[in-house]
C-alpha cells in the first residue's frame, strides 16, 4: 500500500468503523487500497447479536449477558448499572485492572492486524491511553488532527459524546466542538459519531436514537467538506444522505460485513 497519489493515478482509500474485534477482516481490509482508515470501536466489550463474544460474557457468562443486553435494550440502565455492580462485586476483582487486561489482549491482535498505512482515531469503547503502547509503524493515530492523503485532506475527530452507558472514551460537548473547530475545513471529515441527524443516529434493531453531535452538524453546514464519514450507529436508519454540498455516510458495521467503504477521487 502506497500513501500518496502518483502521476495522474486515481487515489483509493479503505475506510471502516466499529471493528469490536473483527481482527481477520481487519487484516484484509486494506487489500487493493492506497490507505486504510479506521474510525474507532476496536474494542468488543459485548456482541450484542452474539451474547457469548466480549470481555462480558467472558467475565460473567452468557446468562448475565443475555440479562445486560435486555435492561439496556429496554433503557432500564439504572437498573442495569446495578446489575453489572452485582456481577463485578462478586468476582472479587479490580473493575478497572480487569478490563484493561481483556482490552490489551484485543488490542495487541487488533493493531498488528493494520496495514501500512493506515489513519485510525478513537471510538467511545477504546481507551486511547493504550493506543500509542500498541500503533506500530504505518499507523498514525488522530484526535482533532489533519492529514493529506492523495492530494486531499482529512480531518479526524475521535470519541463519542455522554450517555447514560458510560462507555470509555465519552467526553463532553465543549470538548468535542473543540477538536471540530481544531480540524477546520477540510475534503474529508472523519468522526466515530455521527451528525445530529434523526434518520443518520437513530438504530433501527436497538430501537433508540444513539448520540450525534450538533457541533459535527454545523462545521459540515458551514465548511462544506466533500464527505463526512463515520460509524457508531450499527443498523441506522439512513446509511448516507447529503447535507449541503456533503455526502455524509455511515461506513458501516464493520464487525458485522467484514467490507471496508472504498472511497475513491
Amino acid at each position: 500500500m502506497a500513501s500518496t497519489r502518483t502521476g495522474n493515478r486515481r487515489t483509493r482509500v479503505h475506510v471502516v468503523s466499529d471493528v469490536h474485534g473483527n481482527a481477520r477482516d481487519l487484516a484484509r481490509a486494506g487489500d487493493g487500497a492506497d490507505a486504510l482508515i479506521c474510525l474507532g470501536d476496536l474494542v468488543l466489550f459485548l456482541d450484542y447479536a452474539d451474547h457469548s463474544r466480549g470481555i462480558f460474557p467472558d467475565l460473567f457468562g452468557k446468562e448475565n449477558a443475555d440479562r445486560i443486553v435486555e435492561l439496556r435494550t429496554a433503557r432500564r440502565f439504572a437498573e442495569a448499572r446495578e446489575f453489572g455492580a452485582r456481577l463485578w462485586g462478586g468476582i472479587g476483582t479490580d473493575r478497572a485492572a480487569a478490563i484493561e487486561k481483556a482490552v490489551r489482549r484485543q488490542y495487541e491482535e487488533l493493531f498488528a492486524a493494520f496495514p501500512a498505512p493506515t489513519y485510525a482515531t478513537y471510538g467511545n469503547v477504546d481507551m486511547p491511553q493504550l493506543w500509542q503502547e500498541y500503533a506500530r509503524p504505518g499507523t498514525t493515530v488522530l484526535d482533532g488532527q489533519r492529514v493529506e492523503i492523495g492530494g486531499w485532506t482529512f480531518g479526524f475527530v475521535g470519541g463519542g459524546l455522554r450517555t447514560p452507558m458510560r462507555t470509555p472514551y465519552e467526553i463532553g460537548d465543549e470538548e468535542y466542538a473543540a477538536k471540530i473547530e481544531a480540524v477546520g475545513e477540510v475534503d474529508v471529515l472523519c468522526t466515530h459519531i455521527p451528525p445530529e441527524v434523526p434518520e443518520l443516529v437513530y438504530d433501527t434493531v436497538a430501537r433508540r436514537f444513539e448520540r450525534g453531535s450538533r457541533a459535527l452538524l454545523d462545521a459540515i453546514r458551514r465548511t462544506r467538506p466533500r464527505y463526512a464519514l463515520f460509524g457508531h450507529v450499527h443498523q441506522p436508519l439512513a446509511r448516507r444522505m447529503r447535507i449541503g454540498a456533503t455526502e455524509c455516510v455511515n461506513v458501516g458495521h464493520f464487525a458485522g460485513t467484514g467490507t471496508p467503504w472504498a472511497l475513491e477521487w
